[in-house]
């Protein structure tokens, strides 16, 4: 069992490339996927593939779980049943992932579980730490039930690890490539009046904390995986539009975002200034702690 992983959600926008990481540093890999073997391989390297987790009820265990599975929240307007279908992605396969660890013969030494900033819900201009006190609002409720269930693994022994991940920046995807073709085209804008914070963090960071999470055995409870520098929706589109050498003149007004999404506008015209404390008083170091750098990086392929 030693230096073997089991991952979800190893085949989305953080986990390709964290698995590809944790194949080069030598550990073995399971991606619960219900992809077929071959893409999930075509994405993520040389991996096992399970297609059920109850496959996996009785094994002789692994060394530590990654789980970062649930649907993209910003994929679709959040009618009743898609807020439902947001929540059973996250919290209900969580609960069956602690079930299915609790019947191996070993239990894992860690567990490294996905949540979001959005577990604070809107914080307006306040600094966001690990200990600010949440905004009761749905994406608070889904994360705060999502990390429970994680949690619940503490009391079998397990360090449990909970990544309150920003918004993620990146080449080859996640929410900067739907942004490119407008702001490309000279069409982008702040969202809303723009000063709603986005706390942003890329992608490399991201993986890099998750396996920072994995590998340093003090490491436990909640981190803010975001940039140490946040900044304005107003900044970041400005900072995006130089990037891409592209004014940034065309403003969606905030009624024009409800009337068109509803309750799930509340992702784009709300926010948090949100801080890394614990990763950089643990001794974390970002690749990317500035915008301009990651922006460059992310939208040159």
């Amino acid at each position: 069992m030693d230096n073997r992983i089991l991952i979800t959600g190893g085949t989305g926008f953080i986990g390709q490339p964290l698995c590809q990481q944790l194949t080069h540093k030598g550990y073995a890999l399971t991606v619960f996927s219900r992809q077929s073997t071959a893409n999930v391989q075509a994405l993520c390297g040389r991996v096992e593939v399970a297609g059920d987790l109850e496959l996996l009820r009785d094994h002789p265990g692994f060394d530590a779980v990654i789980n970062l599975a649930g649907e993209g929240i910003a994929d679709k307007r959040w009618s009743d049943s898609r807020k439902h279908k947001l929540r059973d992605s996250r919290i209900r396969l969580t609960n069956l992932l602690a079930s299915v660890v609790r019947s191996w013969e070993s239990l894992p030494r860690v567990l490294v579980s996905g949540s979001a900033v959005g577990f604070y819900g809107d914080q307006g201009r306040e600094r966001v730490t690990e200990q600010t006190q949440p905004h009761d609002e749905f994406t608070h409720r889904m994360c705060r039930d999502w990390e429970q269930e994680a949690l619940s693994l503490e009391a079998d022994g397990v360090r449990v690890c909970l990544s309150r991940t920003g918004i993620v920046a990146g080449p080859g995807g996640g929410f900067l490539q739907r942004m490119r073709l407008p702001f490309r085209l000279g069409l982008g804008g702040r969202l809303g009046d723009g000063e709603q914070f986005m706390p942003w963090v890329h992608r490399d960071d991201v993986v890099a904390a998750l396996i920072w999470m994995i590998e340093s055995e003090t490491a436990k409870g909640p981190y803010n995986v975001v940039s140490p520098n946040p900044v304005t929706n107003r900044q970041f589109t400005k900072c995006l539009a130089g990037v891409l050498g592209r004014p940034a003149v065309f403003p969606a007004p905030s009624p024009i975002l409800k009337l068109a999404l509803g309750e799930m506008s509340r992702l784009l015209l709300t926010g948090q200034m949100a801080i890394p404390e614990r990763l950089e008083t643990e001794g974390f170091h970002f690749q990317y702690p500035d915008l301009s750098p990651a922006l460059a990086n992310s939208v040159k392929y």
